[in-house]
């Protein structure tokens, strides 16, 4: 008997001192915060505390503040018809995979983004164009996607075009608000290109025209750096070859910048630790130059670091993303992280999942955000 009571008292104990727990939800929503989306969505039923906590905007953000600490890399194969999205840590393993059924049966579907756990997704295979190009695209169709939760939401169509020249996604001001730049061609009885500009914002669910731009970037390879989006604008010599640097801000201010040295095709926009950096392979003497945008009203960069690339430049570079100081590469036929801080090279092995299905990587933070 005595036993018994003292298992009743230890239980009351511990009730007593879990509703107190309960009480302090700021104490729970750190706890909960630091739990992956999947068991979040799990968990919230347990009571109605804790639906609505985790539910809460307030949430949404401790949580993703929690996860850009951790954040990933995310890899997805372009070719790969099953629609899978393939997770890898720090250095390089691969620790999970899912297959998105919302995107099944969609042709040419490329993902250009990646922020905040949303990622966007288009229909058409991008590429560096040349304004002599003609070809007539049709149907274009944009998505945002939550790996974490599994929600994939379609945007409206926006305007009748001629021919797609780019796109970029911007996020902000609020935490779950994003907008959709589009540069396009109208359709035009003139074999002169009018570029123009249309931007979507998830704040009204429609598209507003910008109108006519001087400038137009290459194809949809930008990044998302302190409130603007940052994009290639081809050269004047090779439309092949980036020249300088678009940039929008979220007041829709259209600024060039300058590049610190003349690049070639092998050359890669990214957020490196919250500022604009510029990546570079040289084929002339197999070099790989990181720079970092100090002042972009005067375009004033400096260089960061430089090192000599464990691959061929044969071996075209076909994707990269960087995480904290580290940078993971692609190329045609190997895949490796180069550390800031070590100086260093680690070439990644699992080729056999990814051959010929041309991957792109991007960094990823996983979170609630929703996508509508």
């Amino acid at each position: 008997m005595k036993q018994d009571k003292f298992f009743v008292n230890l239980i009351q104990r511990k009730s007593a001192g879990w509703f107190n727990v309960e009480s302090a939800e700021d104490l729970l929503g750190n706890i909960l915060s630091r739990l992956p989306v999947k068991l979040l969505l799990t968990i919230k039923v347990v009571s109605k505390l804790w639906h609505r906590l985790i539910c809460s905007p307030n949430f949404t953000r401790l949580h993703l503040s929690k996860s850009r600490e951790k954040s990933i890399y995310i890899l997805y194969p372009f070719l790969d018809a099953k629609r899978s999205l393939y997770f890898m840590d720090a250095e390089g393993v691969i620790t999970g995979t899912i297959s998105l059924t919302g995107l099944k049966n969609i042709p040419s579907l490329c993902m250009i983004a990646s922020y905040n756990g949303l990622i966007c997704f288009t229909n058409y295979p991008w590429f560096p164009h040349s304004f002599k190009t003609r070809a007539v695209v049709t149907g274009l169709e944009i998505r945002i996607c939550n790996p974490a939760t599994r929600e994939v939401w379609l945007l409206p169509n926006g305007s009748q075009m001629k021919q797609e020249l780019g796109i970029g996604v911007a996020f902000g001001p609020g935490i779950s608000e994003y907008r959709v730049l589009r540069f396009f061609c109208s359709k035009s009885k003139s074999d002169v290109i009018h570029p123009e500009c249309e931007i979507f914002q998830s704040s009204t669910g429609t598209w507003r025209s910008l109108g006519f731009v001087q400038h137009c970037p290459m194809g949809a390879h930008h990044v998302f750096v302190h409130g603007k989006v940052f994009w290639f604008i081809p050269s004047e010599e090779d439309h092949n070859i980036p020249g300088s640097i678009l940039s929008v801000g979220l007041d829709e201010d259209f600024r060039i910048i300058r590049l610190p040295v003349a690049v070639t095709e092998h050359a890669f926009l990214v957020d490196l630790e919250g500022q604009l950096s510029l990546i570079v392979v040289f084929d002339d003497d197999d070099t790989m130059v990181i720079w970092i945008l100090k002042d972009e009203n005067e375009s004033i960069w400096e260089e960061k670091c430089r090192d000599g690339i464990p691959y061929e430049t044969v071996e075209c570079l076909d994707s990269v993303a960087a995480r904290k100081t580290d940078i993971f590469f692609i190329t045609e036929e190997r895949y490796f992280i180069f550390s800031m801080k070590k100086m260093s090279w680690k070439e990644t092995h699992f080729k056999e999942l990814f051959e010929q299905h041309s991957p792109v990587v991007f960094t990823y933070t996983e979170s609630l955000l929703p996508c509508h």
